[in-house]
């Protein structure tokens, strides 16, 4: 289940779907997400076996995995209760992982609506702006193993401009990947807060 704004996080999504999930995103808008078809020939090589593989009488799972898919589910952060509803509905049953940018104000209700929807350990990546004053981020659901993403404004490759939509989203996949493998709750930094005085 992806919570963000419209197409925040449509690279994430469109990763996770190639890579077979079933993605769920409840937002206000829709946003498509697409997925390109592999090339000709992809399929054909990855069923290929190993040297001295012997075929099977055809009862073999066929080693191929499963398209994944992206829901769109429309909702809004003003309604949590209704938004996990929904969601609910679509997953068809418990989430396997949770990636969350919901605006500050509505954070906290929205992730706690939706925890209910999350297998036990659930892992969860947690997306949130690094502007303010210093604090020492927490991850919100602590029962599930959380990757806290903290998102600063300008680029550290070049602190003369904003970061970059691929910055953002390679960071974000890389704390989706440590969630995935399982790796236990840690906090990165993409990019750099905008100072205040200059």
């Amino acid at each position: 289940m992806i919570l963000a704004g419209t197409g925040m996080l449509s690279e994430v999504a469109e990763t996770l779907v190639r890579e077979g999930w079933h993605v769920v995103l409840p937002s206000r808008r829709y946003s498509p997400i697409a997925v390109p078809e592999p090339k000709q020939g992809v399929a054909a090589l990855k069923a290929l076996r190993p040297r001295g593989h012997r075929p099977t009488n055809g009862t073999g799972t066929g080693g191929g995995r499963k398209p994944g898919r992206a829901l769109w589910v429309e909702s809004h952060w003003d309604r949590p209760r209704e938004l996990a509803k929904k969601a609910e509905a679509a997953l068809g049953g418990p989430a396997d992982l949770m990636v969350a940018w919901v605006h500050e104000q509505y954070r906290r209700s929205v992730l706690g609506a939706c925890e209910r929807l999350l297998t036990p350990h659930a892992p969860v990546v947690e997306v949130r702006g690094a502007g303010g004053p210093p604090v020492e981020p927490e991850p919100l659901l602590t029962a599930h193993p959380t990757q806290l993403v903290m998102v600063g404004a300008v680029s550290e490759l070049d602190n003369s401009r904003p970061l970059a939509h691929a910055e953002l989203s390679g960071a974000i996949l890389f704390a989706v990947n440590r969630a995935v493998e399982g790796r236990p709750t840690s906090l990165h930094q993409v990019g750099l807060s905008r100072p205040l005085v200059r």
